[in-house]
């Protein structure tokens, strides 16, 4: 393997001259061997907007030339797209409030940006981190891009939920259970209806992650407001959502009450899962209904024991959010990293306990008429 030499403040390291990560991403991923896990594809997309919004809007107001803005933005596209999703190595755990992440981010694009104008992978002949970077501050770079991932594997549970969802009426109907076995066919419905509300719940808590905070990073006052507001214009644009600019930059930076609301929300649906998959089986045992076993020997009590674990690993989850937004100190916090690895993980497991629960339970159940 050939390898290139970057330097910093504490000296010279050897990365593999294919990559596209650069010494601050490499330093973090030899220091942070925490999880082994690295950041969530949503989440790396989500850099990539946020800084495509960022190079757009500095291009507007002349702070960048159009080909390096326009090589950014390429690179930016091709993440998103799916591509050098690899080259983001940093562990999802990590001090300096993901501080790495966000340089992770900038190296990889900068260096695909400095390539496609005809420099070499390292040397940042033409583009460096520092102009995808330009105009930002890292806290807010690494809460937005918490929000806008939380905000779209939401979407994708709420999806998941809604199948879930119309699998009880489709029991229903098929058993034509409002006339011929209203107790039943009542209890069916009282689990729909308090998944909708569940969801309900999570959408009105979702739309508190919208507002967000913008620092001034630009040395000028008035250059900084303007990036700002083309900024925000333009991550609406790229993200598809309406992201608007907070009144108090102070106030949304030191209070996440926006995080932990989205949290209880979807703890709430796990515990409201598990009480439908108890009180499933309590039904089943009145032989009201069957759920067969399916070829892989998985019936109804096993199915209801992951349900119930997967809502007890939530609610741990929900704590560590709430522990550490509360641990947050002026309009900072050190703890967005568990944060958003705590919250990415409750809305995943929770995105595929619906899927699981509809297909192996509610799905193959038998109504014993």
């Amino acid at each position: 393997m050939r390898y290139r030499f970057e330097e910093d403040s504490l000296g010279k390291v050897q990365i593999p001259a294919e990559a596209y990560y650069g010494i601050g991403a490499f330093r973090s991923k030899e220091l942070f061997q925490i999880t082994k896990h690295g950041l969530c594809r949503q989440m790396i997309k989500a850099f990539s907007v946020i800084k495509k919004s960022a190079a757009k809007a500095n291009l507007d107001l002349g702070l960048l030339p159009a080909d390096v803005a326009e090589a950014i933005s390429l690179s930016c596209d091709e993440i998103i797209n799916g591509r050098l999703h690899g080259q983001f190595v940093t562990d999802v755990i990590q001090g300096g409030s993901g501080a790495s992440m966000n340089s992770n981010a900038n190296e990889v694009i900068a260096n695909r940006a400095n390539e496609m104008l005809g420099g070499e992978k390292g040397k940042y002949n033409f583009v460096n981190p520092k102009h995808v970077n330009l105009g930002q501050n890292t806290g807010d770079v690494v809460l937005l891009a918490g929000k806008i991932t939380t905000i779209r594997l939401t979407k994708k549970l709420l999806a998941e939920a809604k199948k879930l969802y119309n699998s009880y009426f489709d029991k229903i109907n098929e058993y034509n259970l409002k006339n011929f076995d209203s107790t039943l066919g009542d209890e069916l419905s009282s689990f729909a209806h308090a998944l909708e509300r569940d969801m309900k719940r999570i959408e009105a808590a979702l739309n508190g992650l919208h507002e967000i905070g913008v620092s001034n990073a630009h040395e000028d006052e008035e250059t900084g407001n303007r990036f700002i507001n083309k900024f925000i214009k333009y991550l609406s644009t790229h993200s598809g959502e309406n992201f608007y600019l907070t009144k108090n930059i102070f106030d949304n930076g030191r209070n996440l009450d926006a995080i932990t609301w989205i949290s209880s929300a979807l703890k709430i649906m796990s515990a409201d899962l598990a009480k439908v998959a108890t009180d499933l089986v309590l039904i089943a045992k009145e032989g009201k209904i069957t759920i067969p076993q399916k070829i892989e020997e998985t019936s109804s009590p096993v199915i209801v024991e992951m349900v119930r674990q997967v809502s007890y690993y939530i609610m741990g989850n929900d704590l560590t959010i709430s522990r550490s937004v509360e641990g947050g100190e002026l309009e900072g916090n050190i703890f967005y990293p568990i944060i958003f690895a705590c919250m990415f993980e409750i809305i995943n497991l929770l995105r595929r306990t619906c899927r699981t629960f509809r297909e192996k339970v509610i799905e193959i159940l038998i109504v014993n008429i």
